[in-house]
This record gives structure tokens, C-alpha cells and sequence, in this order.
């Protein structure tokens, strides 16, 4: 089994230097499609607003790098990663990934929904790069222009459909998962990410709010106070409530529609209260599931 596993970090590793190569910023992953390096921020009092500034690993997404020597390093960090990450919305390609996933049991047709709105909104998906997932499903690259920042969704366009945008990854064709390997769909290999069709990237756009009357909390000051309100609920949580607490706390903001931006400082929390940041993180994944066909 080690040699096994030493065989995986090995091809892991090249595969994510040959799409670093190609302009893609990289980051290891685990089997578990998480970040294979621990914050290191994670005995810290909760929110932890780093984002790499530190220079240190362990910032998820945000070590992604094209950088050969850098990516090197990073796998030498973390000698177990199965696979990597590519992070959405950075430059030069400035990917928008168009995540397709497959529920039988809830009678979601995800390909379907999108040609639906291809047809109702007027637009086609170009030929492009498209990732097989294990579980059936699809990723569908596509790139954005330099001045729109696209942002993670989860449902928000049709049951079944994500988005990975700016601050958002994909698991790059490559990577071993402990439900199976991702890989390049037949005969799009050698095609570059194509332009988002621009009907599209305006359903993927959400539209400018206009700025709050001074005296007048908007949505981003109430957003902000239920995240602190539901850090506080998790690290209120005692022994046999840290888990339950976690999870309906995730579950809040991604109904909400700030699961993402307090996913790391969910994390933290939880971490403090005596879970592992791998427990933290699957309980966070979980209710980012259970929740993308609502809304």
C-alpha cells in the first residue's frame, strides 16, 4: 500500500506541474478533495482573515502557483496528497468552471438544465476542455474576461449546477479521489478553456448593489453579524455538540449564501473546540451538499 501511495503523490505531482505549465495555478490536494495541507493558523482565535500573507502554507486555494519550484515544494509539504486543486478567476486564463453533477436519486438532469438555459437565454456551450468526475458528473471549463469577477455558486443557477469562480477550485484532471479518478473526457484533451458565452456569464454574474444609505446596515453588515453569530453557536459547542453544531451552522450560511467566505473561520472554530480539521472540513463539505438544490 505505501508503494501505492507513493505512486499516487508521484503522479500527483506531475500532473499538477504539467497543468501549472500551461498557466493553471496548483495546490495539493487529499483523497478527500480537501486542501492536503493544515492551516497553519488552525489553534488561532476565530476569524482568521490570512490568505497566504504570512508566507507560510496551508491556505488552501490560496497557495495556488504556477511556479515549478513552488509547486514542488508544496507536494514535498505534503507527502499523502492524492491529486490537486486549480484555482478559479486567476490570471492569465481566468477559469469559470461549470460543475455538472449527477443525482439520480433526487431525479436531477444537470446536462439537461444547462441546455435549457442555453436555449431559453440563447447561447451554446463551445467545444472545451470537460473532466470526467467519479461519481458520472462533468466540469466544463470556460474563461472569463479580466474586468468580471464570477463568484462561487452552489444550485443557484439549476439543481445540480455549480459554479467554481474567484476564490473556488476544481480538482484537476489526474487526481485520485477516494471515490475514484478524475480524467479528461475523450477528445478534449488538446483543446484550450473556451470564452464563457457572454449571455451566460451574465447568469453567472450576479447584478452591482447599489451602495447602502449611511445609517442603514445592508446586507453585507447583517451577513457579517450571522457569520459571527454562527462562529459563536460552533465554539459554544461542548463534547457529543461539536459535530451537530458545526454542521447546522455551515448549513445556515450556505443557505444563505456565505457558506464559502466562512467555511475557514467554521473551520477554526471547530478546530478549537476539539475536532480535527479533517472532521471540520468533511461536516463543512456535507452541508454544502445537502444544501445546493435549495435556493
Amino acid at each position: 500500500m505505501a508503494t501505492i501511495d507513493r505512486q499516487t503523490a508521484t503522479l500527483a505531482l506531475a500532473h499538477a506541474l504539467s497543468a501549472a505549465g500551461r498557466g493553471l495555478p496548483v495546490f495539493p490536494l487529499s483523497a478527500t478533495k480537501l486542501p492536503a495541507l493544515r492551516s497553519p493558523h488552525h489553534a488561532e482565535q476565530p476569524p482568521v482573515h490570512c490568505r497566504g500573507e504570512c508566507g507560510l502554507p496551508g491556505h488552501g486555494v490560496h497557495d495556488a502557483t504556477t511556479d515549478p519550484a513552488a509547486v514542488r515544494a508544496l507536494f514535498a509539504a505534503a507527502p499523502r496528497a492524492t491529486g490537486y486543486g486549480i484555482a478559479c478567476g486567476r490570471a492569465p486564463h481566468r477559469l469559470i468552471g461549470i460543475d455538472l453533477d449527477i443525482d439520480t436519486a433526487h431525479g436531477n438532469d444537470s446536462v439537461g438544465a444547462l441546455q435549457q438555459l442555453a436555449l431559453q437565454h440563447l447561447f451554446t456551450i463551445p467545444p472545451t476542455v470537460t473532466v470526467l468526475t467519479p461519481s458520472g458528473g462533468r466540469h466544463l471549463w470556460l474563461t472569463g474576461p479580466a474586468d468580471t469577477t464570477v463568484p462561487n455558486s452552489a444550485g443557484r443557477l439549476a439543481p445540480g449546477i455549480d459554479v467554481r469562480g474567484t476564490g473556488g477550485y476544481l480538482v484537476g484532471p489526474g487526481s485520485v479521489t477516494a471515490h475514484g479518478r478524475y480524467r479528461l473526457a475523450p477528445g478534449t484533451a488538446h483543446l484550450p478553456p473556451a470564452p464563457c458565452p457572454r449571455a451566460l456569464l451574465r447568469l453567472l454574474t450576479p447584478p452591482r448593489r447599489e451602495p447602502t444609505p449611511s445609517g442603514h446596515p445592508g446586507k453585507e453588515t447583517s451577513a457579517g453579524r450571522r457569520g459571527e453569530g454562527l462562529i459563536q453557536f460552533v465554539l459554544a459547542a461542548h463534547e457529543g455538540q461539536r459535530n451537530t453544531r458545526l454542521f447546522w451552522a455551515a448549513c445556515r450560511a450556505y443557505e444563505h449564501g456565505f457558506g464559502d467566505a466562512l467555511a475557514d473561520a467554521l473551520t477554526t472554530a471547530a478546530v478549537r473546540t476539539g475536532l480535527t480539521e479533517q472532521e471540520a472540513r468533511a461536516a463543512i463539505a456535507s452541508a454544502e451538499r445537502l444544501t445546493r438544490g435549495r435556493g
